[in-house]
């Protein structure tokens, strides 16, 4: 049966033998009580409300497969789903997939991506509890993830307080050190590297952020700069940062960076996809948080750094 054939590809295996491979032996967490196999999914939303976000990843534009392996995708698109979740104060419940692909694409390549996918789902006790597969010129890998706010209010952009202390949890300029190295064929900063492939969002401290009073919350996807700025706009106020609370995030890139004449505070302050968490708090921020910054007096949305305005990139743009 061609479905069972390790060397098939998609076209040869069928999409339900496919999708039949991808969900066998699956465990899913207790809030789901119907997972995939039928028109839709069951899954439990004991709070009354349910978070949810979605993202997109295009081959050769998000990913690479002459980088990353099918396994690191799927970690990545789980990820940065997940980071979308914490940021609103919320613990992940339930994931949904849709898989557009190559006829011709292997079918082990389709349970490699499922499987990394599923690692990663689980590290925050998650299920992937239904999704759909087509035929498509290139890879595109679309995530919905769903979340539980516990009871809480969800922790929004738009509530910084003046005078709040901004902090962050996380690593920054890590994924975009990797990239840069990746995109020169610089080998060695190994950890770098493979940072640009999966990161690795804090997960549970959006959760921890929210029960310790946080007023507002992003992930860092698109650059500390850029989505602080969201913070600050939404928030009618400005953000001033300290070089002394990036110390350590610019000290762990610069030999990177210096080896290909790169700015470490750019990769630090504009760098993208490592999925930190930044938040404001108007009293000191929990354990595993640290201070970079404070809310300052009304304005316009702008970020600062010691007061002057940063002369380089803030962050990613799609278009």
């Amino acid at each position: 049966m061609a479905g069972d054939d390790p060397g098939a590809t998609l076209a040869e295996s069928g999409e339900f033998a496919v999708i039949d491979r991808l969900v066998a032996g699956r465990r899913q967490p207790p809030g789901v009580s119907l997972g995939p196999g039928d028109d839709a999914a069951v899954v439990a939303a004991a709070d009354g409300r349910v978070a949810v976000c979605t993202d997109m990843l295009i081959q050769d534009r998000h990913f690479r497969l002459d980088w990353s392996t099918p396994y690191d995708v799927g970690r990545k698109a789980i990820a940065q789903n997940a980071a979308d979740i914490e940021a609103m104060g919320g613990r992940c419940t339930a994931f949904v997939v849709g898989f557009g692909a190559p006829g011709d694409t292997a079918t082990a390549q389709a349970v490699e991506l499922a499987d990394g996918m599923w690692h990663e789902a689980d590290l925050v006790g998650a299920g992937i509890v239904g999704g759909d597969m087509v035929s498509a010129p290139q890879w595109v890998i679309s995530v919905a993830a769903l979340g539980d706010l516990e009871g809480r209010d969800p922790v929004r952009r738009g509530g910084a307080g003046r005078g709040d202390t901004v902090a962050v949890t996380g690593d920054l300029g890590r994924s975009e050190a990797g990239y840069t190295l990746w995109h020169n064929g610089i080998r060695g900063f190994e950890a770098l590297r493979r940072r640009h492939l999966v990161p690795e969002p804090p997960y549970g401290q959006g959760r921890a952020a929210a029960l310790a009073g946080a007023t507002s919350m992003t992930d860092v996807s698109d650059g500390l700069l850029a989505d602080l700025g969201h913070i600050a706009a939404a928030s009618g106020l400005d953000v001033d940062l300290s070089w002394d609370g990036l110390h350590g995030d610019i000290d762990a890139v610069t030999d990177a960076a210096a080896a290909v004449g790169a700015d470490p505070r750019q990769w630090v302050l504009g760098g993208g996809e490592d999925h930190a968490l930044v938040a404001t708090f108007p009293a000191s921020p929990p354990p595993g948080w640290r201070p970079i910054g404070r809310v300052v007096g009304v304005g316009d949305g702008r970020v600062t750094v010691d007061g002057a305005a940063w002369a380089g990139t803030p962050g990613w743009q799609s278009y």
